[in-house]
């Protein structure tokens, strides 16, 4: 015969009963009532019995507890993966203003090192053109071997990072270093190129007349004697603009190209000019036809002293036809 089958009430838990004296005189001390609820066989179960059953119980809570902890594992650990970006977001973030900028990446700006084919290009132009008048826009440890090749001549770097002035130690009497600040977020590039297209204002002008140039391109709080050098060699390479909110380059590319035609030659560089900004600005005021080598994102430009009214001889060129014209130097 097949054991009976236990059924429990979830009210109450099961019974499990012994034979016994003592249980047996309890059970003859019960009310009437209570003995005719139980008048059903039940089965009694030795320890013999209870002993499997209770570690059948108890392997299915190990088990279940495990998969808990299992699942809650896996769950934690895909979260994790989600938060930490790729190589590819990485890229995305560097190379493309405004996407994954946050409040810590504008307190600390990132740093575009120059590579070794871009620093070669502009450390030759140094070197063939020293002693001259040297101005950078920006700074980076880098441009500190190319105002020791200028000993000879003058070099200024006009940087708004007082982090990096800090750090600076410079050897030389000829090299002077100048905090400045720079109002214009980078957000607002295309609006201030819109203005400056159809503002007279903004044309080319003599150098000394930036200080009270009502372009809004044009950088008025520079040291004066920026205003009065012809510079030799202009670097834009600052400030970072690398969010919308954090400083652009319009203003340095703009009032380069305005000191850069002050003198007889001079050479300018631009680096990042894989950025949007860089790029435009290059094209419309250092101009296509002016672009004279190309090393990875640094474009070299020569510009030679013109009293011309507009900045480029063929006029202003739509993005569409700078674009193509620039191809074959990629």
């Amino acid at each position: 015969m097949p054991p009976e089958v236990l059924h429990f009430r979830p009210s109450l838990p099961p019974v499990v009963q012994f034979s016994s004296p003592v249980t047996t005189q309890a059970q003859e001390n019960q009310p009437s009532s209570h003995k005719l609820s139980q008048g059903t066989k039940k089965m009694s179960l030795t320890k013999k019995e209870l002993i499997p059953i209770l570690v059948l119980i108890l392997s299915i809570m190990s088990i279940l507890r495990i998969l808990s902890l299992t699942l809650t594992t896996s769950s934690s650990s895909r979260g994790m993966s989600g938060l930490s970006p790729g190589p590819q977001h990485s890229r995305v973030a560097l190379h493309a203003p405004g996407i994954g900028s946050s409040k810590k990446s504008a307190k600390q700006p990132r740093v575009t090192k120059l590579t070794k084919k871009e620093f070669k290009l502009l450390s030759s132009l140094v070197a063939h053109k020293a002693p001259c008048n040297l101005l950078i826009f920006g700074f980076q440890p880098q441009y500190l071997t190319l105002s020791s090749m200028n000993a000879a001549g003058n070099t200024i770097f006009l940087e708004d990072d007082p982090d990096k002035i800090s750090k600076i130690r410079i050897n030389s009497n000829n090299t002077q270093i100048h905090r400045i600040e720079y109002n214009t977020p980078a957000k607002e590039a295309y609006q201030l190129l819109k203005e400056a297209r159809q503002n007279s204002t903004c044309a080319p002008t003599n150098p000394k007349m930036l200080q009270k140039s009502k372009c809004k391109l044009a950088l008025k709080n520079l040291p004066a004697e920026v205003y009065e050098k012809n510079w030799n060699v202009l670097v834009v390479d600052g400030p970072s603009g690398d969010s919308p909110e954090s400083p652009g380059r319009m203003a340095p590319i703009y009032t380069a190209s305005v000191l850069a035609r002050s003198g007889n030659i001079s050479d300018v560089v631009v680096h990042d000019v894989d950025r949007t900004i860089e790029k435009w600005f290059s094209w419309e005021f250092l101009c296509d036809e002016n672009l004279l080598k190309s090393r990875g994102k640094l474009w070299h430009y020569r510009i030679y002293h013109s009293n011309s009214s507009i900045f480029c001889n063929d006029g202003l060129q739509t993005i569409q036809q700078q674009q193509q014209h620039s191809t074959r130097y990629t």
